[in-house]
C-alpha cells in the first residue's frame, strides 16, 4: 500500500493506492486516529488506486469514521472501483460513508 497525507485547512486528504492489508490496517488506523486527536475531522479518501482492502482495512475505515463522526466530522471515499467498490457494496458500507 502506497499513502500521500494533506492537511489542508481542517480536512485530511488522502490517497491511497495498492492492496490494504491486515499490516497496512493498524498503521492507518495509529495515523488517522492521531489526526483526529489533534482536533482534524474531515477525511476525504481517494480509493482510485486502491485494487484490494481485507476485513482489517475495512474495520479501519469502520472505525475512522465511527471517531469522526463523534467529532462532527466524517470519511468521504472517492474513487471507489473494481473490487473495492463490490466489497464496499456488498458489506453496505455505502450507507456508512459518503461516496463521491
Amino acid at each position: 500500500m502506497k499513502k500521500e497525507v494533506q492537511v489542508v485547512k481542517d480536512q485530511v486528504l488522502v490517497t491511497l493506492s495498492g492492496g490494504i492489508y491486515v499490516e497496512d490496517a493498524a498503521e492507518l488506523r495509529e495515523q488517522f486516529i492521531g489526526y483526529i486527536d489533534q482536533g482534524h475531522k474531515n477525511f476525504i479518501m481517494n480509493m482510485a488506486g486502491v485494487d484490494y482492502i481485507d476485513s482489517s482495512g475495512l474495520g479501519v475505515l469502520v472505525a475512522i469514521q465511527k471517531r469522526a463522526l463523534q467529532h462532527g466530522g466524517g470519511v468521504t471515499l472517492r474513487g471507489l472501483q473494481g473490487l473495492v467498490k463490490e466489497l464496499i457494496e456488498l458489506t453496505r458500507l455505502n450507507k456508512v460513508f459518503v461516496i463521491e
